[in-house]
């Protein structure tokens, strides 16, 4: 029987009607709209279509969505100069920067360069470190958006063996840790995976839970996929016949128990959890407004 699709979605759907609540209820009491700033450096395509996906999802959630733009030559202190405007403005709660960045520009010393408070993205190296510490300000979108699929939709996770293949800083490293930490939506037994793991196969097959965010169009096949588990397919991949990701989806679906699909899997959560983080940077930037609740 082939495995049953998980709709990260409508699970999206559903989270950002929580928030789109939570905000209006927010901007009742504490008379703040939140506001996430974007800034989007040159004209890649799919960063732009990435951008206005989340502008489009601010306003839907009742919340301020700017754009703050630079050209493709823009240099390293402007950028800098622009991060920090945004950090001082007491009217943006959020701030992201779209990834990639030009070449000319230290993608590392720009996320640093972010209001801690105001790093919805979970980039920052304090907000990293208290990942880490099992003491988190905010979670990075897309693992938390993983994580809150797996929860609302039931699948168990303590004790569970999960395989997370690439070890990224925005997708793999985050999503293991997470997922190690002690008490709800971790207690996982977690192993990760990458380019230079010896007979990558012999691992996956052992994954109750299978993420696979490693960049690389069908790479997971069905003999990789141990029977019944839950693969989580977090890659987009532009191919001739269309958008695929990094699981052999009609393969991998004959063996897996619950699979995600590409488009309409990972995706749609991932701009939910920046809502929910934009709204929780204009709690923490509110005296008395407390935490979000739901996530």
């Amino acid at each position: 029987m082939p495995a049953t699709l998980l709709d990260g979605k409508a699970i999206a759907q559903q989270i950002r009607r929580e928030v789109a609540e939570q905000t209006a209820e927010f901007v009742t009491r504490h008379g703040r709209i939140p506001c996430l700033a974007a800034v989007l450096v040159g004209d890649n395509p799919a960063s732009q279509v990435y951008v206005r996906s989340k502008q489009k999802a601010c306003g839907d959630a009742g919340m301020i969505s700017q754009l703050h733009r630079l050209g493709a030559d823009a240099t390293q202190e402007q950028l800098l100069a622009l991060v920090d405007r945004l950090n001082n403005d007491p009217a943006v709660h959020g701030i992201l920067v779209q990834l990639p960045l030009p070449k000319q520009i230290d993608e590392a010393r720009v996320l640093a360069s972010i209001n801690p408070t105001k790093d919805v993205d979970a980039f920052h190296p304090e907000n990293v470190g208290r990942i880490v510490q099992g003491r988190p300000r905010f979670l990075p979108c897309t693992p938390h958006g993983i994580q809150q699929l797996l929860l609302r939709s039931q699948i168990p996770i303590a004790g569970r063996h999960v395989v997370v293949v690439g070890r990224s800083d925005i997708v793999g490293k985050p999503m293991a840790i997470m997922l190690m930490q002690r008490g709800h939506g971790g207690d996982a037994t977690v192993t990760v995976c990458h380019s230079r793991t010896h007979d990558l196969p012999s691992i996956t097959r052992q994954a109750d839970i299978l993420i696979v965010a490693i960049g690389r169009p069908k790479f997971v096949t069905a003999e990789m996929v141990k029977p019944g588990a839950v693969v989580i397919d977090v890659g987009i991949n532009r191919t001739e016949s269309g958008l695929v990701g990094d699981v052999d989806f009609e393969g991998v679906r004959e063996v897996a128990g619950q699979i995600t699909p590409v488009p309409g899997g990972v995706g749609p959560l991932t701009i939910a959890m920046l809502l929910h983080n934009t709204l929780l940077a204009a709690r923490l930037q509110t005296p008395g407004a407390g935490a979000p609740t739901g996530c």
